[in-house]
């Protein structure tokens, strides 16, 4: 009896072996063996994060339960961190969720990670841009971002700079006209509306040669859109219960992302369809090349040779979509909505932020105006030459006190491809380090009495021997801002533009204001201002 037990017992054992082929055994293998390695990683990884000073955690979750907040509060908890955690080491940790952060505030600890060509990967918070701006500059990686940049630095030149003043003059001109309805407004008005409107005039004529005139119908579907997508993109991004695909496609979220996406996309799709059917007819008529296109309206005459170079942004990508480079109408169109978003939204934030700041400092203003007459020969109708701009430096050293307060983007993630030192500590790979900018610009012993709305802190003589990642609005290193120049001569002709025309006095207390730390640094309530004719 016993012997016939031990023969089936065996003839069992025997089936069983034979059901697992070697085939299986080898993938089962494979399979634990990966597990095993993954766990030692993210074990060694947990124990050098761990050693950074940061909030108790929970398993799993982490700090889940203290960051994933309202979006009126998230920046704020941030900042919180940053001031309780690792204040002599300039940064702190948090969990949120498996997913380790680094936050980061001094000038020291940022230098590591932004001056080094390894660490120019955008951090995961970047892949819920990319539906949007597909993988454009600002959200491409290596490979791909390194020949991209080459081809779009020449928009830049300073001589195609010079003729896109002429356009942020207009501008300024219809912003001016159309705030003459808010003379005599004793309660104040919210200025971020006007500004928006203005910037993305500019960016739409300087980036695709069109004019929307978005200023003179005011309720635009694309700006909404923009505002829209911008808070679904962060409050994706803080809640990480919402960013697997199979979820979020299950929200309502999702349906007003696709019908904000379908707008954006539309309208650039548009645009560029139109633009490359006009230089298709223009060839057929005159064999020009892609450098002698005409402009908007199809003309080609001596006098709209500025005009021409208004397009240049889109221009310089057909062009290197015919020229042999690879550039599809997808890559196009993801450069055209990368510069759409990161030339209108910051832009128009950032000057929002300043009026505000202008208009609670009556004598900076004076200042400000002073020096513009001085240039401009008192002559406040004209408008100025870009050499002129150029040479407002106190109205220019403003405007860096504003982006210092108010940086418009006001973190940087950066995903790590390897271990980085910083200081006596190890980042380890694979950890978000989140350069904390409005923390950053913060730091007393860099900028003296640092909340204070002070232009003298980019007076020469005060920034000789700054270090140069304590002061980082268009970021720092080889993945800083293309745009940084056109930026700053836009602000300085839209504020100059209102100064010339109108005195400022801000109606909200900055110590009152909610922020709102999404893509961009927004009050949750507007600005309010008000203004009056400056004689």
């Amino acid at each position: 009896m016993e012997f016939v037990k031990s023969s089936f017992v065996l003839s069992r054992a025997a089936k069983v072996f034979t059901y697992f082929s070697p085939l299986t055994v080898i993938l089962v293998s494979a399979i634990l063996g990966a597990m095993f390695v993954y766990n030692r990683r993210r074990s060694r990884l947990v124990k050098m994060i761990e050693k950074i000073p940061g909030p108790a955690s929970m398993p799993i979750i982490g700090n889940s339960l203290h960051i994933n907040v309202d979006h009126d509060e998230i920046f704020n908890r941030i900042i919180s961190i940053r001031k309780l955690y690792g204040r002599q080491q300039g940064f702190s940790r948090a969990w949120n969720g498996p997913m380790p952060y680094v936050m980061i505030s001094k000038a020291a600890a940022v230098e590591p990670i932004l001056s080094s060509p390894k660490h120019i990967e955008k951090s995961h918070d970047y892949e819920f841009l990319k539906p949007w701006l597909g993988t454009g500059l600002l959200t491409s990686q290596g490979r791909k971002w390194h020949p991209r940049r080459k081809i779009l630095t020449p928009a830049f030149h300073f001589k195609i700079l010079d003729d896109f003043v002429d356009i942020f003059q207009e501008q300024s001109a219809v912003l001016v006209q159309r705030l003459e309805r808010e003379l005599g407004n004793r309660e104040g008005f919210n200025c971020f509306p006007y500004v928006t409107l203005c910037a993305l005039d500019i960016v739409c004529e300087t980036a695709m040669g069109r004019l929307v005139n978005a200023q003179m119908n005011s309720d635009s579907e694309y700006v909404k859109a923009v505002y829209q997508i911008g808070g679904i993109v962060q409050n994706r991004q803080q809640k990480i219960w919402l960013q697997p695909d199979f979820i979020f496609k299950r929200t309502k979220d999702y349906r007003d992302h696709q019908r904000c996406l379908s707008i954006l996309h539309e309208f650039s799709n548009r645009v560029i369809h139109e633009r490359k059917e006009e230089i298709r007819k223009q060839k057929l008529s005159n064999n020009n090349s892609v450098e002698q296109a005409p402009n908007a309206d199809g003309n080609n005459n001596a006098e709209e040779f500025g005009r021409k170079k208004r397009l240049a942004f889109l221009d310089l990508l057909i062009e290197a979509s015919q020229d042999g480079t690879v550039l599809s109408h997808e890559d196009i169109r993801e450069e055209v909505d990368t510069f759409m978003f990161e030339g209108h939204d910051t832009t128009s934030a950032a000057i929002s932020w300043i009026l505000l700041l202008l208009g609670a400092e009556p004598a900076i203003q004076d200042r400000i105006v002073e020096e513009i007459d001085q240039i401009m020969g008192g002559d406040r109708d004209r408008f100025p030459t870009m050499k002129e701009l150029n040479d407002m430096k106190y109205l220019e050293c403003c405007i860096k006190e504003g982006l210092r307060l108010y940086p418009s983007v006001p973190l940087i993630a950066r995903k790590l491809v390897e271990d980085c030192v910083v200081q006596d500590y190890t980042i380890p790979a694979g950890t978000t380090a989140m350069i904390v900018v409005y923390q950053l610009h913060r730091d007393p012993a860099v900028f003296p009495n640092p909340d204070k709305f002070n232009p003298d802190h980019f007076a020469p003589e005060n920034c000789r021997g700054r270090h140069p990642y304590a002061y980082i609005p268009f970021s720092a290193g080889p993945r800083n801002c293309i745009g940084q120049k056109f930026a700053v001569l836009e602000e300085k002709s839209i504020i100059s533009a209102v100064l010339r025309k109108y005195r400022i006095e801000a109606v909200d207390r900055r110590e009152n204001l909610t922020l709102l730390g999404e893509l961009i640094l927004r009050p949750k309530d507007g600005l309010r201002i008000k203004i009056s004719r400056r004689v």
